[in-house]
C-alpha cells in the first residue's frame, strides 16, 4: 500500500481493502461524485422537510437536523421520491398529518432546478467555468482511465436525458461516450443494481473486473453486492475542492461497506496506480 505521504490529502481505507488488477471498468454515480451542479441538494430538502416536521419538546435543532439528514442521506442514489417517502413516513410517526410524497418531491425538485438553472447560465455566460461544477480532481483520473483503456460508466439516479445533458455540459460526456445511464420518470422501473446486473452480463465481466466511485450508499452497497472494489467520495456539498469529507456521508458510506473513502479526486489517480497495483 502506498505510504499516506504520497497522497496530498486524506484517503481513508477499510481493514479489508485490497488492490484489484483486475479493474477494467469504473463506475461513478453523478450527482455529488463527477457534477457540482447540484451541490447543496441536501440542505435544500433537509430546509423543507425541517418546515414541515413536528418536532419534540425536549429536541434541540441539531438532533433534528442530525436525524432529518441522516435519513436523506442514507437514501442517497435512490431517485427522490423514496426520501419524500421516508420523510412523510417519519411525520405519521410522530402523530403529524403526513405530507404527500409526490407533492414533496415537486417541492424539493423546483428548489433544486432553481439554483440549478443559475449555475448552467453562468457557465453558459463565461461568468463561471465548466470545471467550477466539476467535483476537484475528477477530470484527471478521467483522462488516466481512458488513456489506460478502463471503460468509464456514469450511473445515476437522476433522469437519464437530463444526465446527459449535463454531462455534456461540463464536457465529460467524451470520457463515457455510449455508457451513460440514468433514471426513468417512473422510480419503480429503475435501480442501479439492475443497471450492474445488465452490464456484467452484457460486458462478461465479473465483480473483480468492476471499480466504482460514489456519494451514496446505494451504489457502494450494490458494487460490494457484485464484488466489486467501491471508493466512497464523501465531497463537500458547499466547498468543492476543501478536501474535508462530509462526515454525514464519511460514516453511512463507510458502514454502507466502502472499501476506502476520499473527500474528492485529488489523489485519484495515485490510488488507481495503487489499485492496479502499477
Amino acid at each position: 500500500m502506498l505510504p499516506v505521504a504520497s497522497f496530498s490529502g486524506v484517503v481513508e481505507f477499510s481493514p479489508g481493502f485490497a488492490p484489484r488488477p483486475g479493474v477494467t471498468h469504473v463506475l461513478f454515480d453523478f450527482d455529488g461524485t463527477l457534477s457540482w451542479l447540484r451541490h447543496g441538494w441536501p440542505e435544500i430538502m433537509l430546509a423543507l422537510f425541517r418546515s414541515q416536521f413536528p418536532a419534540r419538546a425536549d429536541e434541540s435543532e441539531a438532533a433534528l437536523r442530525e436525524l432529518l439528514l441522516g435519513d436523506i442521506l442514507g437514501l442517497n442514489g435512490k431517485p427522490t421520491i423514496f426520501q419524500c417517502h421516508s420523510f412523510s413516513d417519519r411525520v405519521r410517526e410522530r402523530g403529524g398529518a403526513a405530507p404527500d410524497p409526490e407533492q414533496l418531491r415537486q417541492e424539493y425538485q423546483d428548489r433544486l432546478d432553481a439554483a440549478i438553472a443559475r449555475r448552467t447560465q453562468a457557465i453558459r455566460s463565461g461568468a463561471k467555468q465548466r470545471d467550477d461544477y466539476v467535483v476537484h480532481g475528477a477530470r484527471p483520473l478521467l483522462a488516466k482511465l481512458k488513456q489506460g483503456g478502463l471503460t468509464s460508466i456514469i450511473l445515476s439516479s437522476t433522469i437519464e436525458e437530463r444526465v446527459k445533458e449535463e454531462a455534456e455540459l461540463l464536457g465529460l460526456t467524451a470520457f463515457f461516450g455510449r455508457h451513460i445511464y440514468g433514471g426513468t420518470a417512473d422510480p419503480r422501473l429503475f435501480s442501479k443494481r439492475a443497471v450492474i446486473d445488465r452490464l456484467l452480463r452484457e460486458e462478461g465481466l465479473t465483480g473483480e473486473n468492476v471499480l466504482s466511485f460514489g456519494d451514496g450508499p446505494v451504489e457502494i452497497r450494490d458494487t460490494k453486492a457484485v464484488g466489486g472494489l467501491a471508493i466512497a467520495v464523501a465531497s463537500d456539498e458547499n466547498h468543492n475542492g476543501s478536501g474535508v469529507m462530509d462526515p454525514f456521508k464519511r460514516r453511512q458510506l463507510l458502514d454502507a461497506g466502502a472499501d476506502a473513502a476520499i473527500a474528492d479526486f485529488r489523489d485519484a489517480v495515485a490510488l488507481l496506480d495503487l489499485i492496479l497495483r502499477r
